[in-house]
């Protein structure tokens, strides 16, 4: 019984760990470390190649998502109105493709040519940096100001406040962020819930 409750308790432990794990990443404010990816051209890509950029709309999805597809057409939008005012978008696919085969670099590399996307698409295939910014769901957005301290995180969370009907949209959450930080002026509300698939580790 003793051995039982011993085994049981570390078991709780580990989940708590975990947990907590899942729970760490970038807050607001914190500067955001570069990383170095593969997109789907086969090139590494780093946030330090893009020497004209204001910032970043980092963005964690995928292929398989049911979220990250109804939101596809909308992140194709944020880059072609934001790339030219230097913030461009940067999307990463997350999840562990031996659980989600359909994620893998192939299909990404389908995915982003049948959609037409304007934008890089990166594996994390070691998922080494979704956690560093704590990103839980695809879709998930962080907004990035670059500035001489480094890559600051101005906004976390939704593109915004409908998923299933963008006509239904009454807040856009990335839009305002970058719109603000354009303007020279606060962030307006920086920080959402992230509604989408939980990344598959």
């Amino acid at each position: 019984m003793k051995k039982s409750i011993q085994v049981l308790a570390a078991a709780l432990v580990l989940v708590l760990i975990s947990a907590f794990t899942l729970s760490e990443g970038y807050k607001i404010g914190d500067v955001a470390e570069d990383f170095s990816l593969k997109n789907i051209d086969g090139n590494m890509v780093s946030l330090a190649d893009y020497e004209y950029a204001k910032g970043f709309i980092v963005t964690f999805t995928c292929n398989t998502c049911p979220y990250a597809v109804q939101y596809e057409d909308r992140i194709i939008a944020l880059n072609n109105k934001y790339e030219d005012k230097g913030y461009p978008v940067i999307a990463i696919m997350p999840n562990n493709t031996a659980v989600k085969p359909g994620d893998d670099l192939d299909a990404m590399k389908e995915r982003a040519e049948s959609k037409g996307f304007t934008f890089p698409y990166l594996i994390d295939a070691e998922q080494t940096v979704y956690p560093k910014f704590g990103a839980t769901k695809t879709p998930h957005i962080f907004v990035l100001q670059k500035t001489d301290a480094g890559n600051v995180v101005k906004y976390i969370g939704a593109i915004d406040d409908n998923y299933k009907d963008e006509s239904a949209v009454t807040t856009k959450y990335v839009e305002d962020a970058v719109d603000a930080l354009l303007a020279g002026k606060d962030v307006p509300l920086k920080e959402t819930k992230a509604i989408g698939c939980t990344i598959k580790v």
